[in-house]
């Protein structure tokens, strides 16, 4: 018969207080979404205030805004990539719309209210609405005819004739292009609201009609040799292609900026860097004296005590989160002189681990520290996660950081010959030229990461 028995027994085990947690949680969001809790966190608990700000100390060297919005202007290249399964345009990027569209306003709701003021049909509208809802932000029908037609309920059933008949009508709606189904047929729909006698305009046509992949590569001499077209005509033609917009959707509702707002701005001081926390980055917290001064001695209002050990907590894992990130980005910056000094090219090699030693952290803290966090310096907003790179060995015994080794990749092509381009194996051999030794493989691995074309590709052919 067992008989119950007292045992001591001694172990460790790790407990995360709900203060610890808290701290975790709050040191993995953005500044964005860490204001959005705090403003809840103010309106739900009392003896949680906000304090003034002040103003953010700004250096001579200091022109740009706090809040940067990354904005990616699309060029011809990255846009016709999407449609294209050669190569994309590589000629002169334009910004869709000059200025953002706030109406709130989406391309859906533009189309279907064209269908109720056009001359539709009420049958034609029915399959116009399927149509539209095919269509994607950019402008272009995303599904095949046969596939929009069995999703129409209608009587009689509606034919494949009479589907294209109305297909043809919403793509004459505003704007212009819109329901194409490739870029070709997006850019043929602007080319013929032209005017008929516009110079080079059935040239233009033709070109993107068969010959977009000629285009993307500039292969000009192709074109003339298969188009039988002079200089002066291809270079009409082409014109107006380049003119056209190949994401007509975007003009109405266009895509919304990203918004950064930096954690810590890094400024040279008396010629020493030094990072600060940004000031208007995340609100100051305080616990309200006068009603936490009402409790004292009170052995009541359980629920107003409760919100103040949560505001002083709230208000400590925040200062945790000041701490670790002014740790971390101090750290990066004091390895990273040589970059904020002199660009890409001088970047040092670094892993989550030598930060982690260095400021006895573990590398899992550093990665919550590093990422959707963002450091202003006077060379531009970069997220901490950009200063990070593997090491590449040197013949000088110093090593290199990926990094470095792209901006000189960059560096060697931005100086080539046009017309000889640098091949991925030459480049190998200007590195180890500079005692960088690396593989043909990997500098088209960068070089691929980049978007920057093969040199088959980047090879500009001379005029015949």
């Amino acid at each position: 018969m067992l008989k119950p028995s007292l045992q001591l027994k001694l172990g460790q085990t790790l407990t995360m207080t709900p203060q610890l947690q808290q701290a975790i949680r709050l040191l993995q969001l953005p500044v964005l979404d860490l204001n959005a809790q705090i403003q809840d966190a103010l309106e739900e608990n009392i003896m949680l205030e906000m304090e003034d700000l002040p103003d953010v100390p700004r250096t001579s060297s200091e022109s740009t805004a706090e809040v940067e919005a990354i904005k990616v202007d699309d060029t011809w290249q990255s846009r016709a990539g999407e449609r294209s399964t050669d190569s994309g345009y590589s000629g002169e990027g334009r910004p869709i719309s000059e200025f953002a569209d706030e109406s709130g306003k989406t391309l859906r709701d533009h189309l279907l209210w064209q269908l109720e003021m056009e001359h539709f049909t009420a049958r034609e509208a029915v399959i116009g609405e399927a149509i539209v809802d095919s269509i994607n932000d950019d402008g272009y029908l995303t599904d095949e005819l046969d596939g929009i037609l069995d999703g129409i309920d209608a009587e009689p059933a509606v034919s494949y004739e009479e589907i294209e008949r109305v297909l043809a009508k919403v793509q004459n709606l505003d704007p212009v292009g819109v329901g194409a189904r490739s870029i070709g047929e997006c850019v043929i729909l602007q080319l013929r609201q032209l005017d008929h006698d516009t110079p080079g305009l059935d040239l233009a046509i033709r070109l993107a009609s068969d010959h977009l992949d000629l285009v993307a590569t500039r292969q000009h001499g192709e074109l003339r040799r298969s188009l039988r077209a002079s200089e002066e005509e291809l270079h009409s033609a082409l014109a107006l292609v380049k003119g056209c917009n190949p994401k007509p959707g975007l003009a109405v509702s266009p895509a919304a900026a990203e918004y950064v707002v930096p954690d810590v701005f890094v400024r040279k001081v008396d010629k020493r860097w030094q990072v600060e926390i940004s000031p208007t980055g995340v609100p100051r917290l305080s616990v309200n004296q006068t009603y936490a001064n009402l409790l004292r001695g009170s052995g009541d209002h359980a629920v107003l005590k409760s919100q103040l050990q949560e505001a002083r907590w709230l208000i400590r894992s925040l200062e945790i989160r000041n701490e670790t990130l002014l740790k971390v980005a101090t750290c990066i910056v004091s390895r990273q002189t040589g970059f904020l000094e002199h660009g890409d090219e001088h970047m040092k090699p670094m892993v989550l681990r030598d930060v982690a030693e260095e400021i006895g952290m573990h590398e899992s803290t550093i990665s919550r520290v590093t990422t959707n966090k963002y450091m202003h310096t006077p060379r531009g907003v970069f997220e901490f996660k950009y200063f990070f790179s593997s090491h590449l060995s040197s013949a000088s015994g110093e090593d290199q950081s990926s990094t470095s080794v792209r901006a000189k990749i960059r560096k060697y092509i931005a100086a080539e010959n046009a017309r000889k381009p640098l091949s991925d194996s030459k480049i190998a051999s200007l590195l180890a030229e500079e005692g960088i030794k690396v593989a043909r493989r990997t500098v088209a691995k960068y070089r691929e990461g980049m978007n920057i074309a093969s040199s088959s590709e980047r090879r500009q052919r001379p005029a015949r």
